[in-house]
């Protein structure tokens, strides 16, 4: 299992360092966030999540992003649990007002990654311990109130893929996963 989360991690890694930009005229930004996450069974309600963003934006347009995520109490059960997730991202955006001082930039960004559950048992309900490859898809607005500073509105749909894509005792097969659900955060952008 260690193996599994090791392999996902570096893959993350990798491919939010292969979205990076290369120019040196780079715009980068670290986003402390938090919000809540909701969606269809097993999700329900609303629950609380946190986590942070960085990355890169070149000539303000084309980037890339490490995005991780963390969800404790996701699912309505009383027992202890959350979901982790660790995505690289491709983010594309306009800088309105320039890359520089006061600005927006509406932004589209998707990735892959690692989509973690885990869930003690309970009566009537099995224990989940899942390490599943997984996306991400959505869109924000960054708003910045000087060069360095500004606030981060986001939506983002996650879904888990399959659990055994890194498993060498399996045949790797691509599948939806029952776990999707969707993030809405604010977050202090620093740039």
């Amino acid at each position: 299992m260690i193996r599994s989360v090791v392999k996902i991690l570096v893959f993350t890694a990798a491919t939010a360092v292969v979205f990076a930009p290369t120019a040196a005229r780079a715009d980068g930004f670290f986003i402390p966030f938090g919000g809540v996450n909701f969606g269809n069974a097993p999700v329900e309600g609303n629950h609380a999540n946190w986590g942070f963003s960085a990355g890169a934006m070149g000539n303000g347009i084309i980037g890339g992003e490490f995005d991780f995520g963390w969800a404790p109490n996701i699912f309505e059960e009383s027992v202890p649990n959350h979901v982790l997730t660790a995505t690289g991202n491709l983010i594309v955006g306009i800088p309105v007002g320039g890359q520089r001082g006061a600005g927006i930039r509406p932004y589209v960004v998707g990735g892959v990654g690692y989509v973690g559950a885990r869930q003690d048992a309970s009566p009537g309900f099995a224990a989940l311990n899942s390490n599943d490859f997984g996306f991400d898809l959505g869109g924000g607005v960054m708003g910045f109130f000087a060069d360095h500073v500004g606030l981060r509105g986001d939506l983002r749909y996650f879904r888990a893929v399959s659990s055994d894509l890194f498993d060498s005792d399996a045949d790797p097969e691509l599948r939806l996963s029952n776990l999707d659900f969707w993030r809405a955060s604010i977050g202090l952008v620093i740039r």
